[in-house]
């Protein structure tokens, strides 16, 4: 049960400090507990169905293939991946009336990659043990909560924009683009030294994602 909360433990951090960055109109909890839950489920049954349907196309037959490992983890992984995200938040959280200011966005595309980020997180450390509970907290769960505030900053804007459809795309893109650098330098960690280019593409999306809850806390229809 223990090893069960510390990987459950850094996901809620992240949903509280999200939540608290909502300064001008709460979300309804149900709504966020549903973002959440189909984060924690149907993303998860989409990524596998996906694996499923191009992990012949995405697979690696030579670990040492740097060509392979990038088709692996953009493709195979952060597409994959960031894909069943943001069809929960484009078909289930957007259309709602209560999304009604672009931080929404935000907050929504997180609630679903953390659902998202906690299926996976328990998996991992029931496996590995409180050692990658430990270094999961702070490297792959705060990873997938940056996916999630880039993809819903440009899908917060989308909502009020006559180019949804952009906007929402160059979310999803965004998400992939940082995923996939994020897993690509650690799967070639055969190359001495590169698993550090993971770690500066983490520092760059927490930095961009502060950014981004500031612009949109700042451009909040509810305001005063």
């Amino acid at each position: 049960m223990s090893l069960f909360w510390m990987a459950v433990a850094p996901v809620l951090v992240i949903i509280i400090y999200v939540y608290i960055q909502d300064r001008y109109d709460k979300e309804p909890p149900a709504l966020l507990i549903g973002s959440f839950l189909l984060g924690a489920v149907l993303s998860v049954i989409v990524v596998f169905a996906l694996y499923f349907l191009t992990g012949h196309l995405t697979g690696v037959t030579d670990e040492y293939s740097i060509w392979q490992q990038f088709i692996h983890a953009f493709i195979g992984v952060a597409l994959a991946e960031e894909f069943s995200k943001y069809i929960v938040v484009r078909y289930y959280s957007q259309p709602k009336a209560a999304f009604d200011e672009p931080y929404d966005g935000i907050i929504y595309a997180v609630m679903v990659s953390m659902g998202f980020a906690c299926t996976e997180n328990i998996l991992y450390v029931l496996e590995g043990g409180s050692s990658t509970a430990i270094v999961r907290a702070f490297t792959a769960v705060p990873a997938h909560a940056t996916f999630g505030v880039l993809m819903g900053y440009y899908m917060g804007k989308a909502k009020f924009s006559k180019s949804r459809l952009r906007l929402n795309l160059t979310g999803l893109f965004l998400a992939v683009l940082f995923h996939g650098a994020y897993d690509f330098f650690l799967f070639i960690n055969f190359i001495p030294g590169i698993s550090i280019g993971a770690f500066i593409s983490l520092i760059v999306g927490v930095a961009l994602s502060r950014k981004a809850i500031k612009a949109h806390q700042k451009n909040s229809n509810f305001k005063t």
